[in-house]
């Protein structure tokens, strides 16, 4: 699926509508209708044509669990990532109330990776739906972060992603903000992927944290192999 339509406030300055928006004035066929949320059927099956074992992350430029994508057509996504064991899929969504819903009737392997974004505190209910679903491999997308997340509850969750916001109106992301969450998964021994500071330079402000890099990842990465 390619668009969406924003509900939360790390939707204001989202990258996947900004790049939709060019490729529809560049003609790209896929983008004729632009962010509007659109199937492609024909896509489905490509993971299947894939030999060498990656690391996808599904539907980049829309939200799987969006109000007006067909249940079916979800069933179908899931059945192909199960299907494909080679791969690793990380699956993400801001709409845990509906991905909740579809949870136990969705085929589950460790190789379907299932996170939720949480840019504020407001957003953290969105945890909880993760941790009540059958999903076995949870994981926490911190970005855009755009407050303190203090005190999180860490409980079942295999990894945590954190990152700033980039794009011509990027919001400031604090130092303290991500110190306090790295410190948090230290002590509840969760791996740290620090992704970037982000800015309108993203490049120049780089993802060094404390002087170093955060690619730490979920122990199930090592049971499939592939190379990252």
């Amino acid at each position: 699926m390619t668009g969406c339509t924003k509900i939360s406030l790390g939707c204001n300055n989202c990258y996947a509508e900004r790049m939709a928006n060019r490729l529809q004035a560049m003609g790209q066929t896929k983008y004729r209708n632009g962010f509007k949320l659109t199937i492609h059927p024909h896509m489905i099956n490509a993971p299947l044509t894939w030999k060498k074992p990656q690391m996808i992350f599904v539907n980049s430029m829309s939200d799987i669990f969006h109000e007006d994508a067909p249940p079916d057509f979800i069933k179908k996504i899931f059945r192909v990532m199960a299907k494909a064991h080679w791969h690793i899929f990380q699956v993400l969504t801001k709409r845990s109330d509906r991905f909740l819903a579809f949870a136990n009737n969705l085929k589950w392997e460790s190789n379907i990776w299932m996170g939720v974004t949480v840019e504020t505190a407001e957003n953290t209910n969105r945890i909880d739906h993760l941790r009540q679903s059958p999903a076995k491999v949870k994981f926490l997308s911190l970005e855009p972060l755009l407050g303190p997340l203090r005190e999180l509850n860490l409980d079942g969750i295999n990894w945590v992603i954190v990152g700033g916001e980039s794009g011509p109106k990027a919001r400031i992301m604090r130092q303290e903000w991500v110190f306090d969450i790295k410190d948090q998964c230290e002590r509840a021994n969760i791996p740290f992927f620090f992704k970037q500071w982000g800015g309108i330079n993203k490049k120049k402000s780089g993802r060094l944290l404390d002087g170093r890099t955060w690619n730490e990842m979920p122990v199930a990465c090592s049971q499939l192999k592939i190379a990252l």
